[in-house]
């Protein structure tokens, strides 16, 4: 009988309705569990693991990023999978973070919430909980059926360093527009095989190292020279960089030397395009030839948040800005398709 671990951070998923205020708090997972009887009814052990203090996903953190691989690691020889229950506003940088911090993973770590609490009537939790549980414990020929670091939400199974949250009032809170969705849920679950990522050889690895001090620069048409050298003189190692098309900027000299003057005094700077799909193409345009000539990242379709991710993980492994620029530019985890 496969064994999995539920990891319980908080979120909506976990909350209930005061009476009184109408305000959500709340509630621990034993609540959880009298909402859910058909837990009982799954064809596998669970065991819970629930945070002390329940956590609103607006305050997630690097540190409790490490907290949960901790969890992964010491629970990773005696259960099959991880379901790890989590607010929805940054499940997908969660997501993102333990894909990169994961290496070698070869069991499903499998992020679910849901938009109304597990105590309202028309809740998507109960869907999304079980079936997140089934994902988990999925096998065949004895090994994992998705051995990914994965969001569930509203019959979908996402990549979790390719989705993105993109509603805040449907049950389809969640879009993957540049890679396949991994799986569906309907009378059966169909798993897309050909897109799902296979392990590696070794032996899972745990990266806690991040360096948060990321800044963001994002475009628009009129940014002034005081806001871009503003960011760019921060105390960073890494900046992404958010660009319109696929990469363009202006090409004004006064833009294109402050960028020079932040990569040559050993900043990294990533390029990633506003735009939801697609993907950069440095040199394409004229507009983008002189970003790749002094040397700035080509973050292709990356999604915001695992550009983010993936540079705070890079920036903790490595003190030398071209070996990260160089793996900024390599796909790790599937986070990013090379044209």
């Amino acid at each position: 009988m496969s064994q999995i671990l539920i990891i319980y951070t908080g979120g909506t998923i976990g909350m209930m309705s005061d009476p009184t205020t109408k305000v959500l708090r709340p509630i621990n997972f034993e609540q959880i569990m009298d909402n859910v009887p058909e837990l009982e009814r799954l064809n596998c052990k669970i065991k819970v693991h629930s945070f002390d203090t329940i956590i609103d996903s607006s305050n997630m953190s690097p540190a409790i990023w490490s907290e949960l691989a901790r969890l992964v690691q010491v629970n990773y020889d005696s259960v099959d999978g991880f379901v790890i229950l989590h607010g929805s506003d940054t499940m997908a940088y969660t997501a993102s973070a333990l894909s990169f911090m994961l290496e070698n993973l070869d069991k499903p770590v499998i992020f679910t919430g849901s938009q109304l609490p597990i105590s309202a009537v028309r809740t998507d939790a109960k869907e999304n909980l079980m079936t997140a549980i089934e994902i988990a414990k999925a096998k065949k020929n004895d090994k994992a059926r998705v051995p990914e670091v994965c969001i569930y939400f509203d019959y979908k199974l996402f990549r979790g360093n390719r989705a993105f949250k993109y509603n805040s009032s449907k049950f389809e809170a969640f879009r993957s527009p540049n890679y396949p969705i991994l799986a569906e849920s309907g009378v059966h679950l169909r798993f897309s095989v050909n897109d799902i990522r296979q392990p590696g050889d070794g032996q899972l690895t745990i990266h806690n190292e991040l360096e948060s001090d990321v800044a963001v620069l994002k475009l628009y048409p009129g940014i002034s020279p005081k806001v871009v050298e503003t960011v760019l003189a921060s105390d960073v190692r890494g900046i992404i960089m958010e660009t319109f098309g696929a990469g363009n900027t202006t090409t004004d000299a006064w833009f294109i030397d402050l960028l020079k003057n932040a990569v040559d005094s050993g900043k990294v700077i990533l390029d990633i395009s506003q735009c939801k799909v697609g993907t950069v193409e440095l040199g394409r345009y004229e507009t983008s030839k002189q970003l790749k000539d002094i040397g700035i990242a080509n973050g292709y379709d990356m999604t915001f948040e695992a550009a983010v991710t993936k540079t705070m993980y890079l920036l903790g492994q490595h003190s030398d800005p071209k070996v990260v620029k160089e793996l900024l530019e390599t796909d790790l985890r599937g986070e990013l398709t090379i044209s």
